[in-house]
């Protein structure tokens, strides 16, 4: 049988389409759906009218939808998808990861989406292979000397290349993207403490103090590219206008598809490699990152659990933290307020501590600086790393605000919308104000998780917040001493892209300078 002619294509995926269609009319008709007031869906067509022409902008689209709903919650419907529930209620978003939390595991919709890149890995993964990895793993990141481990890993990266290149681009007037700069290092740190390898991704000794390995890349560049092309092209399955579409392309193998195939390969292949030439080790291994410790366990994991672990921590720790990093700097280039009282308290730490020394900081000064902890904290509530996050019902169910959810249903709390409702921050929630979350005595006060998720909540709390917080508080503390960060989109808000982290479009430009005292 010969490859089908473009005509045949189209005419199969017309017909899925249609199928599609037809199957969801007549579950609805069997059981009505009870939409917000505020929400209508439109006959046949769903939300769909509403979503593609705010597709580009669907981050703050979503946040008016659920700002005008009676309690910040609707019902979502997208022709040839199961309906789901969009939530930015605090009271649902502790029933869904609290509560009621077996009810809600990660599901097949989201893993579907993620398991050819993630596989089983411990951010899609759900019932007893989830529980494994998540005991592993927190019995590793709750020790003294992997937290040591990640401080020296990170003071190290700080000072032998963020500082060398910031220094070089300072002196030469050149522009540069932070945000591509923050996702070079975020790699590179978070390659260490998962694989134990450093891939140079950030390189201040070349030419724009970003590039590649020229002349013929090596094996950890094409991973590192390879990887990040997994990711964006992953979370790209999410926000087509007509679900599993991606599935009919990844069936022929043709256009993003083909390229994700080919991304994932390649960083499977890197990470088996890394993997079999460990185990080998074991006996003699001096090494301290993740990987390592997993292998040098008593439990025998095989090469697929070991790789997809690390696959998602190595994920997890690019994405966050530089898309945090990002988003805090352009702020800040409005605020000369907040820079101001970040700078006196890190020059109080560390005259209290060590005197005029710059070197890198460690762990008990680090946890000094409170007010860098809110600034930071602050601008996660209304810039937060990871968006949006999503559950599947497994039983029919009612939230606390009355919203009825069925089987098979997905369930999205929208950290980003979160973080704008009125009702949970009060009539300041798009002020960009760090003092919300200090106390009288100049404390750090928590808030709860349910409220602010941007490191999730319940069981599945994010198990390197700590590490998160040390990474960013140690660049942001080296930066700021030693360089003002002239940002060119200082009075735009730049454009937001929804991958699996919340990005910059066209990235952050900076011109750097030394900071004169």
């Amino acid at each position: 049988m010969g490859p089908l002619s473009p005509a045949s294509i189209i005419l199969l995926l017309s017909l899925l389409f249609l199928s599609s269609l037809l199957l969801s009319i007549w579950k609805r008709t069997k059981d009505p759906i009870v939409y917000s007031p505020t929400f209508k869906p439109y006959p046949l067509a769903g939300h769909l009218p509403q979503y593609l022409p705010n597709r580009n902008r669907v981050a703050d689209w979503l946040t008016e939808v659920l700002a005008a709903a009676p309690t910040n919650t609707v019902v979502l419907r997208i022709p040839g998808d199961v309906p789901g529930v969009l939530t930015a209620n605090p009271a649902n978003v502790e029933h869904i990861l609290r509560t009621n939390f077996d009810n809600y595991p990660k599901g097949g919709r989201f893993s579907d989406i993620v398991h050819d890149f993630l596989g089983t890995g411990i951010f899609n993964a759900d019932g007893e292979t989830w529980r494994v990895q998540r005991k592993t793993a927190s019995f590793e990141f709750n020790t003294r000397s992997l937290r040591s481990f990640v401080v020296q890993c990170v003071n190290q990266e700080i000072q032998t290349r963020l500082i060398l290149l910031l220094e070089r681009v300072s002196v030469n007037g050149q522009v540069i993207d932070l945000q591509d700069v923050f996702e070079r290092f975020a790699f590179d740190n978070v390659c260490k403490v998962s694989f134990g390898l450093d891939p140079s991704y950030l390189n201040p000794d070349s030419a724009d103090g970003l590039a590649q390995h020229k002349n013929g890349e090596n094996s950890r560049t094409s991973f590192s590219e390879a990887f990040r092309n997994a990711a964006n092209l992953s979370a790209g399955r999410f926000w087509y206008a007509i679900p599993r579409f991606w599935k009919i392309k990844k069936l022929f193998n043709v256009g993003s598809e083909r390229r994700l195939s080919e991304s994932i390969a390649t960083v499977h292949n890197f990470a088996d490699q890394v993997i079999r030439s460990r185990k080998k080790e074991k006996q003699t291994s001096q090494y301290h990152d993740l990987l390592s410790r997993f292998v040098a366990s008593s439990d025998n994991y095989s090469d697929k659990f070991l790789r997809d672990i690390v696959i998602s921590f190595l994920l997890a720790g690019r994405e966050t933290t530089s898309s945090a990093l990002s988003w805090f700097f352009w702020i800040l280039s409005s605020r000369p307020d907040v820079e101001a009282k970040i700078l006196d308290e890190i020059h109080a730490v560390r005259a209290k501590n060590r005197g005029t020394e710059k070197c890198g900081y460690d762990f008990e000064e680090l946890k000094e600086m409170h007010y860098l902890h809110a600034a930071l904290t602050e601008s996660m509530r209304l810039y937060p790393p990871v968006p949006v996050n999503s559950a599947e019902a497994l039983k029919d169910d009612v939230l606390p605000d009355g919203t009825q959810i069925k089987n098979k249903w997905f369930i999205s709390y929208n950290a980003y919308a979160m973080g704008r409702m009125e009702a949970n921050w009060g009539k300041d929630c798009l002020e960009y104000r760090p003092e919300r979350w200090i106390d009288a005595d100049g404390t750090f006060q928590q808030e709860s998780p349910y409220k602010f998720t941007t490191f999730h909540a319940g069981p599945r709390m994010c198990l390197a917040k700590e590490m998160a917080y040390i990474q960013m508080k140690s660049i942001v503390a080296s930066i700021l001493d030693r360089f003002v960060m002239e940002i060119d989109i200082k009075r735009r808000c730049p454009e937001k892209v929804m991958s699996l982290t919340l990005r910059m479009k066209d990235g952050l430009p900076v011109r750097v300078k030394g900071r004169n005292y």
